[in-house]
């Protein structure tokens, strides 16, 4: 995949009727890394003044408008759509977001892909499909398909950005604190709990050996360390002076 795939993927909106949506559709592009808006037939003109767009009318002011489909579609050689097709059936591959996504950005390595969203009220038209090559189908439940177009857009362009192998790893271990540090908490620890009656260490002879392995299975990180030991101090320094 290419450094900037993002670069790469138009969001095309189809005869968006809400300005406040074109707006919010850029706000989640921007927050994604994707900047390429273009909208055919958009139903108020008045869209680039959106105030939904925080931190993303920049993105607003260079989207481009087009006339029809086809003009938008340029320079993309694979255009997916985005559909709830409940009481439809196109003769296209409908794929769900996490498939699709994976295949879109697999062509993302040599190419320019356009993803459709149709208008809020209708969605995407059976002329709209019929200049896609594949249909993406967001996971909603059945019994309630439709998405807010914003929320469709954001919901699509992070699927498009997640990285599993990523999210899989193990975050860097934290240096934890050293031996003699936690022997001195431990140590703190026991007369903590001799002064206060919890265990009478002459009497229970393993109860030393049980906090020493509690306080290691605790992997108290260095930089906190410091932090516990006060604690402890002023603890054990109330109780013997209780006045």
């Amino acid at each position: 995949m290419s450094a900037d795939p993002q670069s790469r993927v138009a969001v095309v909106l189809i005869d968006t009727r809400n300005p406040l949506n074109i707006g919010a559709v850029a706000r989640g592009m921007s927050n994604f890394g994707f900047f390429d808006l273009r909208l055919v037939n958009p139903y108020d003109a008045a869209f680039r003044e959106a105030v939904s767009a925080v931190g993303a009318s920049e993105l607003l002011q260079q989207a481009t408008v087009y006339p029809d489909v086809a003009s938008a579609l340029h320079g993309c050689t694979l255009v997916a759509g985005t559909a709830g097709i409940a009481h439809r059936q196109p003769e296209l591959p409908i794929l769900r977001l996490e498939r699709g996504a994976r295949l879109i950005k697999r062509h993302l390595s040599s190419s320019s892909v356009a993803i459709l969203f149709g208008s809020e009220k209708f969605g995407l038209s059976n002329h709209d499909i019929s200049h896609c090559q594949m249909l993406l189908r967001i996971p909603t439940r059945r019994e309630h398909e439709s998405m807010n177009l914003a929320q469709a857009v954001a919901v699509t362009l992070y699927e498009l950005v997640r990285q599993p192998a990523t999210a899989r790893q193990l975050p860097q271990a934290a240096e934890l604190a050293p031996a003699p540090t936690l022997e001195r908490i431990t140590l703190l620890l026991k007369e903590i709990m001799a002064i206060s009656g919890e265990y009478q260490f002459n009497e229970q002879k393993s109860a030393e050996e049980k906090l020493r392995q509690l306080v290691r299975r605790l992997a108290l990180r260095d930089a906190d360390a410091p932090v516990w030991t006060g604690i402890l101090r002023q603890i054990l320094w109330r109780l013997k002076n209780p006045g």
